[in-house]
């Protein structure tokens, strides 16, 4: 070998696949992984289904609510609930919580169409329930293809109806219609983000009349009656009801080598299975309390009493220390100081075919490993977290000593956009903090794209640093 070849090999860094490197039973245990994902998917679309299944793998591994607690110990592990659609878990570790947490944050919820609170109504002999967008989507996506309603209504006694419909084979789907392309030549005149206004993501419901002779209105009076039939509600229910329009696709296996997994709802459900799954596969207690967050509305800017801009971590941990026997005035600040956290959240896999929006010696690559981002934001860095070099390099220690494949990259080129995570909510509050997720392509739209590769060194990764981090 050259001396040259040499000197590179030893200065330079070079991504390589991680295929590459694999044994059969390596691979093997990655597709396996990846089958109990696609399963996990296909159950839990929204964030009240993703609690729900959460606190059931939980207490399956011995988890309780910490309301079951009047005092914790080392090896307890506890979760709390906030208004099923957020959650916190922790196993308390060996250590005083005064040196600290370790925590890794995911969000459930997902791109999506809401329904409006007076959805129902018929024009042209169709029925359409009226949608109001949730999240940052690309509009033109979300017609023409099969879709599902889940979600809860709420009547004024608190009877509470759980509804979904169009995951079932026996289901009905329902659909956002679009312009034939044989009368579309003004709609295609007009730029991409116009061809379809919010306005428009109206979703076809029914075109059967009632069987009434008399009055107006028949279609929508007719799927009223259905929905009475079925649920038990009236039209004026809806105003109390949480209902999110999503695709009625299935998880699956992508590619001849099914190498990826093509899905629904990835960013960021991805990281919430792999840190929920590492953390029920603990066997020791940690040296410090290893903390997992599944929030809300990261999405739409994390706000609200679900969303990590509220109170209600703080009052999770607060009730931590009291029932560790420890609490005192300014403690938990003291512990958030000491304490480091991955945001665990998707990074933009780099797509060959739209390479000028990435630069490539800063992009994240499918297949290549888990994707970390030192700092999000916009143009500017405007409004990111920078995680420091000493934690980067902490966190770096612990995935090369545990021989997982990671790559380190931006989102994007720097004046073509950028975006932003939980990251900065919990660095406020004085933790170190890197963001730490998979790489994803088609980001937001309804059937995103993973590697089965990098799901499986996500779950690696949130093990490692619960295992190892000091």
């Amino acid at each position: 070998m050259s001396s040259t070849k040499e000197l590179k090999e030893r200065l330079f860094h070079v991504k390589k696949n991680g295929w590459e490197s694999l044994n059969e039973e390596s691979r093997q245990n990655i597709h396996n992984y990846a089958k109990g994902y696609m399963d996990f998917l296909n159950e839990s679309k929204t964030e009240r289904e993703i609690i729900a299944t959460s606190k059931k793998m939980a207490e399956s591994q011995g988890f309780k609510c910490i309301c079951e607690y009047e005092s914790l110990k080392p090896g307890d592990k506890v979760y709390f609930i906030n208004r099923e659609k957020s959650m916190y878990l922790a196993i308390i570790g060996e250590e005083p919580i005064e040196n600290g947490i370790n925590v890794i944050g995911a969000h459930a919820d997902s791109p999506r169409l809401d329904l409006k609170p007076n959805p129902l109504y018929e024009d042209g002999g169709f029925a359409y329930f009226k949608t109001h967008y949730y999240g940052g989507i690309k509009k033109y996506q979300w017609t023409t293809v099969p879709l599902a309603i889940h979600g809860v209504i709420v009547k004024p006694n608190g009877e509470k109806v759980q509804v979904c419909i169009g995951e079932d084979e026996n289901d009905p789907i329902f659909q956002v219609t679009d312009l034939l392309p044989h009368l579309a030549q003004e709609q295609m005149e007009k730029k991409l983000k116009d061809g379809i206004t919010g306005e428009n993501l109206n979703v076809l419901i029914g075109s059967i009349p009632y069987a009434d002779e008399d009055g107006t209105e028949k279609v929508k009076l007719n799927i009223m009656n259905i929905l009475n039939q079925k649920y038990g509600i009236t039209e004026i229910d809806f105003l109390s009801s949480e209902l999110e329009v999503v695709p009625a696709t299935k998880a699956r296996s992508m590619g001849f080598d099914s190498s990826m997994v093509a899905a629904y709802g990835q960013d960021d459900k991805v990281c919430v299975y792999t840190e929920l799954t590492a953390m029920l596969d603990m066997k020791n207690i940690p040296a410090k309390t290893a903390v997992a967050i599944i929030s809300d509305k990261e999405e739409i800017g994390s706000m609200g009493n679900t969303g990590m801009e509220s109170n209600m971590f703080d009052t999770f941990m607060a009730e931590v220390l009291d029932k560790l026997g420890v609490n005192r005035p300014n403690l938990i600040d003291k512990v958030f100081s000491n304490s480091k956290m991955l945001s665990a959240d998707v990074d933009a896999g780099f797509d060959p075919i739209y390479a000028s929006v990435s630069e490539k010696n800063n992009a994240s690559f499918l297949g290549y490993g888990i994707g970390m981002c030192k700092y999000t934001g916009a143009r500017g860095k405007s409004g990111a977290s920078d995680a420091n070099a000493e934690f980067v390099a902490e966190v770096r220690k612990i995935l090369e000593d545990s021989d997982i494949k990671y790559q380190i990259s931006e989102l994007g080129k720097v004046d073509v956009g950028g975006g932003g995570t939980i990251a900065y909510i919990l660095a406020d509050k004085g933790m170190d903090v890197i963001d730490c997720g998979v790489p994803v392509l088609c980001m937001h739209s309804p059937y995103e794209v993973t590697s089965k590769f990098d799901v499986y060194e996500a779950y690696r990764t949130y093990k490692a640093f619960w295992e190892n981090c000091k």
